[in-house]
Parts: structure tokens; C-alpha cells; sequence
């Protein structure tokens, strides 16, 4: 079958948009994510799917040297600018082991926070129920991450980007046709 986009891409971008805002909303939570578009080999679809529906020719895109071999797919669907460094990215996609360090990331300024960089970050799979321990905003309580793959350094260092709050980095997990995010003001333990 031949790489392709959103079959019906005003759709199905406002259906990948509506379901990463609920995952943003609500830190933690997987959520099924179908999008119809088939990324080229080595793209995980989910990770495609959100970047296809972020970008566009005004946001800085980071490629990881996996994500590189799609440079062409992600610039003719998004008409995102390549960008070499990390720290100059809006939206970075890239997946594990090699994502970049949260501390490379562009956090924002205190007067536009929200120029800060999203990670998309491509993982092996997602479980609620175990792994990380999450609390903040959107969470009642706790809930339980797992994102398989996942290094060690993660955890300290999204403390720190955490520290950073109202500055920081948000990061998108996707894996196959699931997705889970943890906004900048997510607590994490574990």
C-alpha cells in the first residue's frame, strides 16, 4: 500500500486535534487514535497523525535521524519547515531510544509561554495502571502511566521541565493508533 496523508484531511486533522486535546486535558489517559494515514515505513502512524494535524508551514518541525527518511512525507502534508537543531522546533517527532534531552527544547518566554516546544515522542506501547505515578491538572487524584521504552533520565528531567511551570516543554506519547500526553504542569513520580 502506498504512504498517503488524511484521506479527508480537514476531518480527520479536527479528529486527531480534538482527540490530543483530550489527551492533553487529561494527562495520563490513553486514547485510541485511528487517522487513516499510512506514514512511510519507520514513522509510527500515531506520531505521523499528530504531526500531520500540528504542523504547517508556520512551525519549525525536528526530525530524530529515524524520523529524517520521511522529511519529504511530513513537508508535503504539513509544509512545515525542517529545522536542524532541536531548540529552534516548535514540534519535535521523534522515538525511542533517541529522543532528544528536554533541556535542548525551546521552553517558551515568560511573556509567550506558549511558544514552547511539543515533543512527539514515538514509543513501543502505552498501559494505564502502572508505571509512572501522575497527578495536576485534568487528574483527579492520580493515574498511572507505563510508556514502554521509555530511559530512566525521562522522569528527572521532566521534573525539572515541570519546575520550569508556567516555561516548559509538553510531550506527546504515541504508539501505533494510541496516544497519551503529560503537559508541563503534570507531576511525575516514579
Amino acid at each position: 500500500m502506498a504512504e498517503r496523508g488524511f484521506d479527508q484531511p480537514v476531518f480527520e486533522a479536527q479528529r486527531v486535534f480534538r482527540t490530543l486535546l483530550t489527551a492533553l486535558s487529561e494527562p495520563g489517559r490513553v486514547l485510541a487514535l485511528s487517522s487513516g494515514c499510512l506514514p512511510p515505513a519507520g514513522l509510527d502512524p500515531a506520531a505521523a497523525a499528530v504531526a500531520l494535524a500540528l504542523c504547517d508551514g508556520d512551525t519549525p518541525l525536528w526530525l530524530d535521524a529515524g524520523a529524517r527518511a520521511a522529511a519529504s512525507y511530513l513537508r508535503f502534508h504539513t509544509g512545515a519547515p525542517i529545522v536542524r537543531a532541536p531548540s529552534d522546533a516548535l514540534f519535535l517527532l521523534a522515538s525511542l531510544p533517541h529522543r532528544p534531552p528536554l533541556a535542548l527544547l525551546s521552553p517558551g518566554t515568560p511573556e509567550y509561554p506558549d511558544r514552547s516546544a511539543t515533543l512527539i515522542l514515538a514509543a513501543e506501547g502505552l498501559a494505564e495502571g502502572e508505571g509512572w505515578t501522575l497527578s495536576g491538572p485534568g487528574i483527579a487524584g492520580t493515574r498511572r502511566l507505563a510508556v514502554a521504552g521509555i530511559d530512566e533520565r525521562f522522569a528527572g528531567e521532566w521534573r525539572w521541565n515541570r519546575a520550569r511551570f508556567p516555561l516548559g516543554v509538553d510531550v506527546v506519547f504515541a504508539a501505533r493508533e494510541r496516544i497519551a500526553a503529560l503537559p508541563r504542569g503534570t507531576r511525575l513520580e516514579g
